[in-house]
């Protein structure tokens, strides 16, 4: 990397032979959002978290819905200074127990999120980790110690898709899958059907399996709905059928825990016991309606809920 260019991220640059991440203590969102919103559906419900993002990301998805700020560099989005320290304050003052790292991809501004939540563990607050997941073991392995969930986003079983569309490979997200899991900190995944790209139901018959097989059968998947944005207008949202079809083809998989987002379809919010099949958190959007665990456990055959309630 030349003096003053940055890396592929945008976020370290050659700054006297060094390379510096630029974006330490310089997000450019910050906001307080619904668990829900993550989305995390079997992590503290119903809780406020605070969030944050910096400028960047190591994939260039064509479908990247905050490429205002993740295809950005630095230099071209606002932001404000905010320490680590600052930012654990800032989550209590706004009666936050937890913080996430999101928007854009937390893995490119990881010194910042080290810091930050190891600060925030130090205080008894929860730290969250929204990501793609293409990272390298070791990092992630050190990161993992101070975190308490992840939500990662598994584009497709398919490596040609995370090249073509990613400019990334599909190995290094699934390593980091194994990971998470072997690590022992929460984790659910979240799958978005892209109408002609991502929606092969033989491809995704073959990620519910490895899901099931690799990381538990208890393992929250979300399918989300595509909606036309970035580079890819072209396409349509994706059709409530395909979206149903996927749910089916998990459940079939043996996953116990299948979710379905950014639409409105019948009990896709809605978190069922695996032991009784009632229906325990109902929820619209990111609002919970009612809530039946007590204590980690079905309210009606005291089945154990997967999740850190």
């Amino acid at each position: 990397i030349p003096p003053g260019m940055s890396g592929d991220c945008r976020v370290r640059v050659n700054l006297d032979g060094r390379l510096r991440a630029i974006t330490y203590g310089r997000p450019c969102a910050v906001h307080v959002d619904p668990m829900e919103k993550k989305p995390l559906y079997h992590f503290r419900p119903g809780t406020r978290i605070f969030s944050l993002a910096t400028a960047g990301c190591n994939l260039h998805c064509k479908n990247c819905q905050n490429w205002e700020i993740a295809q950005a560099n630095p230099d071209e989005v606002e932001s404000q200074t905010l320490e680590p320290a600052d930012v654990v304050e800032a989550a209590r003052r706004t009666s936050c127990p937890s913080i996430a790292y999101t928007y854009t991809e937390p893995l490119v501004y990881y010194e910042y999120v080290l810091d930050t939540a190891t600060r925030a563990r130090e205080s008894q607050l929860a730290n969250v980790v929204i990501s793609a997941g293409y990272v390298l073991p070791e990092p992630l392995k050190r990161l993992a110690r101070v975190i308490d969930a992840f939500k990662i986003d598994l584009k497709s079983m398919d490596d040609r898709f995370y090249r073509e569309i990613c400019s990334a490979t599909l190995k290094p997200v699934l390593d980091a899958l194994l990971v998470i899991k072997e690590a022992g900190v929460w984790l659910e995944v979240v799958n978005l059907i892209v109408p002609t790209l991502s929606d092969d139901l033989a491809m995704i018959r073959r990620m519910c399996k490895w899901i099931a097989r690799n990381l538990g059968e208890s393992t929250p998947l979300h399918f989300s709905r595509f909606y036309p944005q970035y580079q890819l207008q072209n396409l349509p949202p994706t059709p409530a059928e395909t979206l149903l079809a996927a749910r089916k083809e998990a459940r079939d998989a043996g996953l116990k825990h299948v979710y379905i987002g950014n639409i409105t379809v019948a009990d896709g919010e809605t978190t069922f016991c695996a032991g009784c099949n009632r229906p325990l958190i109902e929820r619209v959007g990111y609002q919970i309606i009612e809530n039946r665990i007590e204590n980690g456990r079905c309210d009606s055959c005291k089945a154990v809920v997967a999740g850190r309630w």
